[in-house]
């Protein structure tokens, strides 16, 4: 047989093709191969900080590597967020995205959508609660919604998470609903409910509307109350907790989704495998067991269910937006 250069070239051309497809899906089967990190972009100690470092126990506990949570704070949740969209897709690292996804650009505080993202998989939802401190002059929502109508507009503070955000929105939607001018109550932005929670016991602030889990421990102390819950049902971890339709007839609901997220453009392998991992780090009791004593709301979407999600309450959340006057 004779090779001449023309069949040399195409042997060494085919040759060469097939080591780096092999060694390509040599690489897809052996991520991840390092550690991974897990933006969060809101303060240390709230409570998506409290849902992404569960998650990422359990996630380690499936993908056998380190899974490093980094918590990128700052402009109402813009500044982690665009740390996850511009890091690169290569799997190591992805975040913890929350619903200001679909709530800042509709504030002009920054460019960035759902587009950006390429979603993996959703882990939790949870309803807003009302608290205000131990030592409030109001004993029940129903006085301190009676104050807050009759008094002056800006005599009340609220804080939980940026200017715009879900708490936020959640409130002034409550508000809304009750007849009440949106901006009766003058928010103060903080980075997450946490600080927000510090700031209420201190006295800076007068109400903290953030999911009642991320007040666990200040109330445990005796130190902060819970009115009620913006939810269609009592919390089972806070089965003395009423809903906010129980006590005086709001049915006004807006909630906080949760789920992992990367910069758009990630490898379908990559994703699916992140996407397996998860779920099965959703169902493990590392996750469910601290999520469930802890009272945070549990919801798993896969990365296309969870797209959609994002997708639908991107118009939801504009329509919230435009209605409480925060429309840039």
């Amino acid at each position: 047989m004779i090779i001449t250069n023309h069949s040399l070239k195409t042997i060494l051309a085919s040759s060469i093709a097939a080591a780096v497809m092999v060694a390509s899906g040599s690489a897809m089967a052996d991520y991840p191969e390092r550690p991974i990190t897990l933006i969060v972009p809101w303060a240390a100690g709230g409570g998506t900080d409290a849902t992404a470092r569960t998650i990422a126990r359990a996630l380690e506990e499936e993908l056998g590597q380190n899974v490093n949570v980094v918590n990128r704070t700052g402009g109402s949740g813009v500044v982690g967020h665009t740390a996850m969209i511009n890091a690169a897709p290569d799997g190591y690292t992805i975040g913890l995205a929350t619903g200001e996804v679909n709530m800042m650009h509709w504030q002009g505080l920054t460019d960035l959508t759902y587009e950006d993202f390429t979603p993996i998989a959703q882990i939790n939802y949870d309803f807003p609660g009302i608290q205000v401190a131990a030592d409030s002059p109001y004993e029940t929502l129903e006085e301190l919604v009676e104050a807050i109508r009759s008094e002056p507009k800006g005599t009340f503070t609220a804080s939980g998470t940026g200017q715009g955000g879900v708490w936020h929105l959640a409130f002034a939607g409550f508000l809304m609903d009750l007849g009440v001018p949106a901006d009766q109550v003058i928010w103060i932005p903080s980075e997450g409910a946490a600080p927000a929670m510090v700031e209420l016991v201190s006295g800076g602030i007068d109400i903290v509307p953030s999911s009642v889990p991320e007040g666990r421990s200040m109330m445990e102390a005796g130190r902060v109350k819970s009115f009620a819950v913006m939810s269609p049902e009592r919390i089972p971890s806070f089965p003395d907790i009423p809903t906010t339709e129980e006590l005086i007839g709001s049915t006004y609901q807006v909630g906080e989704w949760r789920g992992i997220a990367g910069p758009k453009g990630m490898d379908p392998e990559i994703v699916a495998t992140l996407e397996a991992a998860l779920e099965a780090a959703y169902n493990s009791e590392t996750y469910q067991g601290f999520m469930n004593q802890q009272g945070f709301g549990t919801e798993w979407r896969n990365a296309e269910e969870f797209g959609q999600l994002m997708q639908e309450m991107d118009a939801v959340f504009g329509e919230i937006v435009e209605q409480v006057g925060l429309a840039n």
